[in-house]
């Protein structure tokens, strides 16, 4: 099929470079397994589950896929493997957003300013030929995780988010991007000696007592109901967010089937008023700490590690808030932090609080009145092409 590039294709700078769309099950591989070995020496980057990896950039197993337009791309010098990223239109957002947006996602690229230039040069020449206006990214196809890491390079990224040498921003920078939106990061250590703010504990009970809300775990015998109330739930309170669009009932089946691996039921709690569910905050425990030691493979021994470890673990994601727009502002959110807290508080956690944009004033407020700590940013970088 025609590319769409540009871009000339031989000798830079003593580079032989090559563009190549991935069109096979061969090139696939190389695609997905080329962050392991670019990344084998970074401190702080996760290898992810070589198996999750393979659904990811799977059509039939990743729903996202199935709405999108999309172009995974190699970049080669003199055969060998030196870059990597997927150009993609997801018509879902596009319709929501009424703008015609295209991402780049999942970037690696060795540090060489010539070999970025080609490769973003080349999923952004496939995306002007799909008649997008302008280019996000890095937005890669997990929920919630984009952006490249500005600030706080020094922490080990948490479950669902990624990590990115510092040069990356530089690479995006010189290929004509510019910030489009940061993206906060905020924590608390119990470990350290964090605890609730007192002034919190009697705002709270008057929150519960005035609109006569009780908070619940989830009800993993009923997880399905709870699971469809969280898809709801979010798709009322995030309807208006940047870079949200709606997420399909449909997709209630893979939130069961990933929770049911992963989450503990003490920390996925429902603010509820007679019985209806009007909040939710979600915090997964996070199992990076175990896939750091398991260099993405599950086998031989790599399962074992994460069927014993899931229950030591120390260090928690809160991945997700939806609070029903008729009960924001009214501190529901800071009830189920409360609640949080007492969950957690004897097992002495650090808790981190993703991705929390930098104009959701709600959010960012309520962080700061728990005394979180601002501890790391994520940008994403837009380039206008027409």
């Amino acid at each position: 099929p025609a590319t769409g590039l540009k871009i000339n294709q031989g000798d830079i700078k003593g580079f032989k470079i090559k563009i190549k769309i991935v069109s096979s099950s061969s090139d696939l591989k190389r695609f997905i397994e080329f962050p392991y070995w670019l990344h084998r020496n970074l401190k702080n980057w996760i290898p992810p589950l070589l198996i999750e990896q393979k659904k990811l950039f799977d059509p039939r197993k990743n729903r996202l896929l199935q709405h999108s337009n999309y172009r995974f791309f190699l970049l080669e010098d003199d055969g060998k493997l030196i870059g990597r990223v997927v150009a993609f239109v997801n018509q879902t957002a596009v319709a929501h957003w009424n703008d015609r947006v295209g991402h780049f996602g999942h970037y690696e690229c060795i540090d060489e300013p010539e070999a970025s230039a080609a490769l973003l040069d080349a999923a952004c020449d496939w995306l002007e030929s799909q008649k997008v206006r302008a280019v996000w990214g890095p937005w890669n196809f997990v929920s919630q995780d984009f952006g490249f890491i500005v600030e706080g390079f020094d922490l080990q990224p948490v479950i669902l988010s990624s990590y990115n040498p510092p040069y990356y921003n530089d690479q995006v920078a010189n290929s004509g991007f510019k910030k489009k939106k940061d993206l906060l990061v905020y924590s608390c250590d119990l470990r350290t000696g964090y605890t609730l703010p007192d002034r919190i504990t009697g705002f709270v009970a008057k929150i519960a007592d005035r609109y006569n809300v009780t908070v619940r775990p989830i009800n993993m015998r009923n997880i399905q109901a709870d699971a469809l109330s969280i898809v709801d739930l979010t798709n009322l309170a995030l309807t208006d967010n940047w870079g949200y669009y709606p997420v399909d009932p449909s997709e209630t089946n893979d939130l069961v089937k990933d929770l049911k691996q992963i989450a503990n039921p003490e920390t996925i709690l429902f603010a509820e008023i007679d019985g209806k569910p009007i909040g939710y905050l979600l915090a997964l425990p996070d199992i990076n700490d175990l896939l750091k030691e398991m260099n993405g493979r599950l086998l031989p021994f790599g399962i074992f590690k994460l069927l014993t470890g899931l229950k030591k673990l120390i260090r928690y994601r809160i991945w997700a808030m939806g609070i029903d727009p008729k009960y924001q502002r009214k501190g529901i959110s800071i009830l189920l932090f409360d609640h949080l807290y007492k969950t957690l508080a004897d097992k002495k956690v650090y808790v981190e609080a993703n991705y929390v944009l930098e104009d959701n004033h709600l959010m960012n407020n309520a962080l700061r009145q728990l005394n979180f700590d601002l501890v790391k940013k994520y940008r994403v970088y837009e380039k206008v092409l027409h």
